[in-house]
Order: C-alpha cells, then structure tokens, then sequence
C-alpha cells in the first residue's frame, strides 16, 4: 500500500506546522529568560534594545510634515484617470513630412473622445481594447477652446492592474508553499514598503538629513523583517546587530564615494523634476540615501544566513566553542557570498540595462560609458554593496558565534529561520 493511501500529505504538512509552531511558543520565555542570564545575552539585549530605541526616537525626530509642491510635473503626467481605448485610427501626419500619425478613440465618461498621440513610429503601441491613463488637457483662464480641441490628453498605458495582479501571485506562492511563514514574509513586505513611502520618501523631500533618513528608515524595516519571519530570539538579535554595524559601514563608504565620484543626478530628468518641486532637496543625499536602502536586502539575507548557520551548529554539536562554530558558519558563509554578490551585481547590471544598451548602440567606448553618472552611480552602489556584504559574513557570524557558545545549547533555536 503507497503511503498517500495511509496519510494525507496536506494534513501531514499542517500538522508539523502546528506542532512546531507550538515548540517554538513554548521555547521563546524560555529562551528569552535564559539569555538574559548569561553575561553575553545581558550585553546583545542591551545593545540591540538601544539599536531600536535610536530608530525609534529617530522615527519622531526625522518623522517629516506635511510635504509642499508646486503641482504635477509634465514628466509624470499628474493626477491620471483610466480609459479603455476603442479604435485606433492611423492617418497622414499634418505638415510638410510625410509621415503616419496614430489617434486613439478611447471612451471616458460615457462617450468617445480622440487622442492624438503623434508620428506612429515614436508613439507606444496601442491596440483596441487597451486601458490607459489619461489626464485633462488645461486651457489657460479666459481661452477658450480651439477647433478640434481635444478634452484629454494620453500620459501613459495603465500598469495598475498588471502590478496588483503580479503582486497577488507572489503573495498566493508565499502563502501556498511557506505558509504561515510567506503569510508573515508578504506583511513584512508590505510594511516596508510602507515605511518607505510614509517616512523616507518624504523626510527625503521635506530636507532632512538624507544618511540619517537612510539609516533609521533601513533598520525600522530590518526589525520588521527580522521579527516577523524570524521572531525575538538569540538568532534575530545577533543578526540585527550584524547587519546594523554593516550598515552603519555602507553608509560611510557611500558617504564618501558619493562626493568623491560628484554623484548627484545633476543634468537628468529626475532631478529636474525633484529640483522643481523642491529647490532645497539635496540631490547627493537622495543618491546616498538610495545607496543604503538598496544594500539592506542582501545584507539582512547574509546576516540571518549566518547567524542561523551559527545556532544550527551550535544546538547540532554542544561541544563547539566560538572558534570551532565560527570556523563551521564560515564556510556556508563563503558559498552563500559569492552566489549573493552575484545577485546584487547582476541586479544592478539588469536595471542598468537600457543604459549599456543605448551607449552600446552609439559607439561610446566603455570607459567614457563607465565615466557617466547614469552608469557610474550603479557601478559604484554595486561596489559598495559588495563590500558591506564581504564585511557582514565575518562580522555576523563572528559575533553570533561568541553568543551562541556562552548560551545553554537547550535554548539555542534550531537555525530554523532561514533557509535556501
């Protein structure tokens, strides 16, 4: 008889969640008090209690008001509405070049309105049935509207939809094969994100100190990483240390490649746009700030890796003092680095794709290509980053190991948090 006949693998499954998910409940005061016991567990629960009393009173101190602008920008079209696009109609351009011209005869409001978008080798492609984003097109007080005034103007193809949709099978893939865990890691995302938007963005844009911003913004969404997939524990709080002193690394480093190299998106559209809106917005702080906030995801991951690898060790083998768990993390560590600097460099490289792809295309040498700021500042966030990441593997594990070897092995967690 097959062994799907005698269990079913989904009640299996669900009840080792559940049983484990009461192990650890039981286990966590108890951990939580004996670690406070030991001189070492005293020393990190005081350390990263006052990591997270600085982001807290940083997140009052630095939380910005309300933010000011002149309104919405031409680059990015301002408030926008959806429409669905009901035929598009191809004919000769007005003027003397021959050429095609696209008009779109969407219907908003209840009836069809055109939109000329232009010369159809320069427009977007856009067939019957489309949506888009449209906005109204402003007359000046007192003018009145010319012969064939066209009430709404097209700003872009609608990627609302697509964006929720993607996001909704991440999330149902978290959920369906890590469970209560991708429950968890999805909140965890979202809150960050929330985060970003509600304070670093507009700290950023309401001129506050852009390294601060970037360094409370990075650890309030590193505790809510850690202890929503990872819960409190001697695992979390030595990762949280780990990766708080590797950022506070990255942030010097960017401090002083940032200048160094004159990156500050002076001449792109970007900073036409932010100078605009606000004149007194530092353009190398936001280009520090992004620095930072991009090198958090691999260092949590290479923080949580290690300090998980350490507790497993440690609760494997008792005997293993800091030398030997160091000595054993070390080595997963070591294969875990290279495939995660591969991972950030060819992150960077894919973002910068269009970038290379245009300077190819035009004949610019790589290193006049390499010396433009579009290119330089990716290049140099990728070297940052790396080098954070080198710093983090033996500074988290080394620390994980010195706490790991001072606590009773019964209270070590299993190094279950984290896995590949």
């Amino acid at each position: 008889m097959a062994i799907e006949d005698l269990v079913d693998p989904a009640e299996y499954f669900a009840e080792s969640d559940r049983r484990a998910r009461e192990r650890r409940s039981r286990r966590a005061p108890r951990e939580a008090e004996q670690l406070a016991q030991t001189a070492a567990g005293r020393l990190l629960i005081a350390l990263v209690s006052a990591i997270a009393l600085f982001t807290v009173v940083g997140l009052l101190v630095l939380w910005p008001g309300a933010v000011h602008h002149r309104g919405p920008s031409q680059e990015f079209g301002g408030a926008t509405r959806a429409a669905k696009v009901q035929r598009t109609v191809d004919a000769r351009c007005p003027g003397p070049t021959p050429q095609t011209c696209r008009k779109l005869i969407v219907g908003i409001d209840g009836r069809s309105v055109p939109i000329t978008l232009g010369p159809v080798r320069t427009v977007p492609s856009v067939v019957a049935g489309d949506t888009i984003r449209v906005s109204k097109t402003k007359l000046q007080p007192g003018v009145k509207a010319p012969p064939g005034f066209e009430p709404y103007q097209f700003v872009d193809l609608d990627r609302q939809g697509s964006i929720l949709l993607v996001g909704l099978v991440l999330a149902a893939l978290a959920v369906v094969l890590l469970r209560w865990r991708g429950l968890l890691a999805a909140v965890g995302v979202a809150l960050s994100i929330l985060l970003l938007t509600t304070f670093v963005v507009p700290a950023l844009l309401d001129g506050k100190p852009a390294l601060l911003v970037a360094l409370v913004g990075s650890l309030a969404v590193m505790f809510v990483t850690l202890v929503l997939t990872n819960g409190i524990g001697a695992q979390t709080l030595a990762a949280a240390l780990g990766i708080t002193a590797t950022l506070l690394l990255v942030g010097v480093l960017a401090a002083i490649f940032v200048p160094l190299a004159h990156l500050d998106e002076h001449g792109t559209d970007v900073a036409s746009v932010l100078t605009l809106q606000n004149g007194s917005i530092s353009l190398r702080g936001v280009v520090l700030a992004g620095m930072v906030i991009g090198g958090l995801g691999v260092l949590a991951d290479t923080g949580v890796t290690q300090a998980s690898a350490v507790m497993a060790l440690r609760r494997a083998n008792p005997r293993l003092g800091t030398r030997g768990l160091y000595r054993g993390a070390i080595v997963v560590g070591r294969d875990h680095l290279s495939a995660t600097i591969h991972t950030l460099v060819l992150a960077y490289a894919g973002a910068s794709l269009p970038l290379l792809l245009a300077a190819r295309s035009t004949g610019l040498g790589f290193s006049d290509a390499l010396n433009s700021q579009n290119i330089a500042e990716p290049v140099i966030a990728t070297i940052i980053g790396c080098v954070g990441l080198v710093a983090a593997l033996p500074l988290t594990t080394g620390l994980a190991s010195a706490l790991a070897s001072r606590l009773p092995a019964g209270v070590v967690p299993a190094g279950h948090g984290h896995s590949h």
